[in-house]
Formats: structure tokens, sequence, C-alpha cells
């Protein structure tokens, strides 16, 4: 069965889109852990961040760069963090939350919640900068 990342690349779910290549897709969380928490996956589903090939991971690395940029440019924020968890979805991905404390960062916190439309703007804001 795929997962809900591969049906969101497949369009059966939809999502916060803020970049996209033919490998890769960067997208806003739905349950963040601050405002801007992105997702950067590779298209092709793969359970394990690690059992990508090299090549993919470097250039899952360098998508997920530039992706903080664009969210560094649309969120107040001291830096991007990066994080790989890997346990609640079985498809590979980057967490990228903007940081102005540790607790941005505090995966056992309440998710917050955003308005659909605060979301779809700055999901689009974030997309103009990429």
């Amino acid at each position: 069965m795929p997962t809900i990342f591969t049906r969101i690349v497949q369009g059966e779910i939809p999502c916060y889109r803020i970049a996209e290549t033919e490998d890769f897709l960067a997208f806003l969380d739905v349950r963040p852990q601050a405002k801007g928490h992105t997702l950067c996956i590779p298209k092709r589903e793969t359970d394990y961040i690690f059992d990508l090939d090299d090549d993919q991971l470097a250039r899952l690395m360098v998508f997920a760069k530039r992706v903080a940029r664009a969210v560094e440019q649309e969120v107040p924020c001291q830096r991007i963090g990066i994080a790989v968890i890997g346990l609640e979805v079985p498809h590979a991905h980057v967490h990228l939350i903007p940081l102005n404390s540790m607790q941005d960062m505090a995966f056992g916190k309440t998710p917050l919640t955003f308005p659909p439309a605060e979301m779809q703007a700055l999901a689009d804001a974030m997309a103009a900068r990429w």
C-alpha cells in the first residue's frame, strides 16, 4: 500500500506545495512544530533515508538546502533546523524547521495549527522564493 507521501506525490491527497523537481517534492507539514515546518521527500517511495543511493541522498540534501533558503526568507527565525526521524511515515523525508529556540524542534509537543488560508499563503510565498 502506498504511503501518505506517495499519495501526495500522486495527487491523491492535497498538500501545501512549496517546491518540486522531477525527483523531489517539498510541502508544509500539516502537523508543524513551528510556522513554516516543511518536509522534503524523494518522489520514489523508499522507507529508510539511508536506503537511498548516495547520489539520490546527496541530491535530496541539496534540494532541502535550497528549500530551506526559501523558508528562512519567509519565516523570521535564527536558523533552519534539520531532522530525519524516519519513524512516523515509512517514506524517507527531511524535516526543515524554523528555529528561534530549542523548543521549536521538540517532536513530543503538541503540533501547532494554522488556518488553511494562512498555510496556503505561506506555501505560495515560499514557492515564489524557490
